[in-house]
């Protein structure tokens, strides 16, 4: 449902399409529909988006924004990314109301994964 003035969708630069998509598959059971040989997209995930090819990617360190996943097992979802192919980059942290770990995927896109303290 498109709802009027809400943040609707997020695309992500890719550099290696395949593997970004083998990661959030195996990582996370997304499911793609490909666009051509440059743009590949992603529905009801939290928010729906894309990934297209770009030699760049999205990191804090370069004032993108952070897009963060909730997880109610912060350490299972750690091994799952580990497993799957991501390189943690910050490893897990408190901060006010919960705990976090950053990482990249293989394209070098940062995300987070959050969940509240027990």
């Amino acid at each position: 449902m498109n709802i009027h003035e809400t943040i609707n969708y997020v695309e992500f630069p890719a550099k290696d399409l395949a593997a970004t998509k083998q990661f959030f598959t195996q990582c996370f059971s997304w499911a793609f529909e490909d666009y051509g040989l440059e743009y590949t997209a992603f529905t009801d995930e939290g928010l729906d988006g894309g990934f297209f090819y770009s030699e760049q990617s999205s990191a804090t360190i370069n004032g993108a924004a952070l897009i963060i996943f909730y997880s109610s097992d912060l350490a299972a979802t750690y091994e799952k990314v580990k497993r799957s192919g991501g390189n943690i980059t910050k490893e897990v942290f408190e901060f006010p109301g919960g705990k976090r770990f950053h990482f990249t995927e293989p394209s070098g896109n940062e995300f987070a994964v959050w969940c509240t303290q027990p």
